[in-house]
């Protein structure tokens, strides 16, 4: 019988992780409709910000702005974007992951110089990289709180200060691009210096002619720091809306494996308590055998 109460207790354990992984599943599911609304609405102003940009920016090779001038990077900045919690299967690792491949395989001599900082939205990254003993610059955990342009803006500015200065020669972003639910698309890209033609988009308009008013260079010199700022919100609102699909996903193949656990579980539980009961017909049927005899 002491078998039999044990697996009792396992079915009823498992039967509230069930519960829990199905809730969870829903909160993801609600909050995923509203991320994925934001950066739906958000990607066509930023690629087309970019295409513009780009083509404005292909003719001002002498232009003041540091935030379009090529430097050696000796110094280099990498955004990375995480999530403050858990419980979505390997997303949070992807991006850890290809954080430190961009560092091994790009950056690996200004790492051994210590010339490699890490700009961390998310608790995840920010606690990885802080045991590890990395360069982390300040704290962006709070931003998912209340997840606005203004809000990401603040990081943006001080990344963008920094650079203006000479504190970093490059600045490269990691974050998980939406596709779907269930797709999350791993991207490494180099957010400063802005380079033109940086994806297909910019080169097919790049015969596009402007009017301008009052000057191209004026104009580029206000749409440079608004298209790094756009980049980078898209690149959290992305990860934001990655993070709920994966999670959606994660939960809802934990409560398909608590199903599955359950049913192995009730069998087993029904096969002891059928022996249990074949043990005690055979006992009262060997008790009266010997009391008739």
């Amino acid at each position: 019988m002491a078998n039999l109460k044990e697996v009792r207790i396992r079915i009823a354990s498992v039967q509230s992780t069930q519960q829990i992984t199905k809730a969870m599943k829903m909160v993801s599911a609600a909050k995923l409709k509203r991320a994925t609304n934001a950066i739906i609405q958000l990607r066509p102003y930023a690629t087309k910000l970019k295409e513009i940009l780009g083509n404005l920016s292909a003719s001002l090779e002498g232009s003041s702005s540091p935030f379009i001038q090529e430097r050696e990077p000796n110094k280099v900045l990498i955004i990375v974007v995480s999530s403050n919690r858990g419980l979505a299967g390997a997303f949070n690792m992807n991006v850890i992951k290809a954080t430190n491949n961009l560092i091994a395989d790009k950056y690996s001599e200004q790492f051994k110089n210590g010339n490699v900082s890490i700009v961390a939205i998310g608790k995840k990254a920010q606690d990885f990289y802080e045991k590890r003993n990395y360069s982390v610059i300040g704290n962006n955990n709070e931003v998912y709180a209340d997840l606005t342009f203004e809000n990401v803006t603040k990081i943006t500015d001080t990344i963008m200060a920094g650079f203006a200065k000479g504190d970093y020669d490059r600045v490269e972003l990691v974050y998980n691009r939406f596709k779907n639910a269930a797709v999350q698309i791993l991207t490494t890209e180099q957010l400063i210096p802005l380079t033109s033609g940086q994806d297909a988009a910019e080169e097919k308009s790049s015969n596009v002619d402007y009017i301008l008013e009052p000057s191209q260079e004026e104009i580029v010199e206000q749409l440079i720091p608004k298209s790094i700022k756009i980049q980078l919100y898209k690149a959290v609102l992305d990860s934001h809306a990655s993070e709920h699909g994966a999670r959606m996903t994660s939960m809802d193949k934990a409560t398909e494996n608590a199903g599955d656990l359950l049913k192995a579980l009730k069998l087993s539980y029904n096969q002891a308590r059928q022996a249990a009961i074949t043990t005690e017909l055979t006992e009262i049927v060997s008790g009266a055998a010997a009391l008739n005899g």
